[in-house]
């Protein structure tokens, strides 16, 4: 079917953009990035999701500081220790590790931001509370990498989610689970690194391959 080869082809080219021009992106862009985010499947349709669009580069920068912290006392050490994962070289995760540094350091320039949130109210997250922003988050990466806008998941302010949900100024009851840094990319789409189905799906028991791939 034609319509399943041209999602495959978005999927499939959809590898993380890091490298962003600081140009500004048209609001109605960010509209349908959003609207496709709304589309997304969430737990009993309550639609507790919300998101939080930054454009002010003084709150991007008071968020850097916690982003960088974050990779210069974890993530950072853990790529230079970490062995590529499957489907990737070490040129290439060498690559990755070098996009990752730069979008650190750049983080406040990418012109926006589309922090992606929960509102639990007294509620403590589950592991099933992702369920109901994640496949938002998927969604609108989708949406971007079809306008052409390039874009990329992170969570890594996480690591120091007081500080950096303070510096976002959420309200008590919301928690953040993702930050979409969003703007033109410098370099070009290209296919994402992933190692074979048949190393990650079994049949009826764990670790039984699956035929089908």
């Amino acid at each position: 079917m034609a319509d399943y080869d041209d999602l495959m082809e978005i999927m499939k080219n959809m590898r993380a953009m890091r490298r962003l021009h600081p140009d500004p992106v048209p609001d109605e862009l960010i509209r349908k990035i959003l609207q496709a985010g709304s589309c997304a499947p969430n737990g009993g349709n309550t639609q507790r999701w919300r998101f939080l669009v930054i454009k002010d580069t003084k709150i991007k920068q008071a968020v850097q500081v916690w982003y960088k912290k974050a990779f210069d006392e974890v993530v950072g050490p853990r790529y230079l220790k970490s062995a590529p994962p499957p489907g990737v070289t070490r040129e290439q995760y060498d690559r990755q590790h070098a996009a990752v540094e730069y979008l650190t350091d750049h983080f406040h320039e990418a012109p926006v931001w589309i922090v992606a949130c929960l509102e639990e109210g007294t509620a403590q997250p589950t592991r099933g509370s992702g369920a109901s922003i994640y496949p938002a988050v998927q969604n609108m990466l989708l949406a971007a990498r079809a306008l052409g806008l390039g874009a990329t998941l992170t969570t890594r302010h996480l690591l120091y989610e007081k500080e950096a949900e303070a510096a976002l100024g959420l309200p008590p009851g919301v928690r953040s689970y993702a930050i979409l840094p969003i703007g033109y990319p410098m370099g070009k789409f290209g296919p994402v690194g992933r190692g074979p189905l048949a190393e990650i799906v079994y049949q009826d028991r764990w670790g039984n391959p699956y035929k089908g791939v």
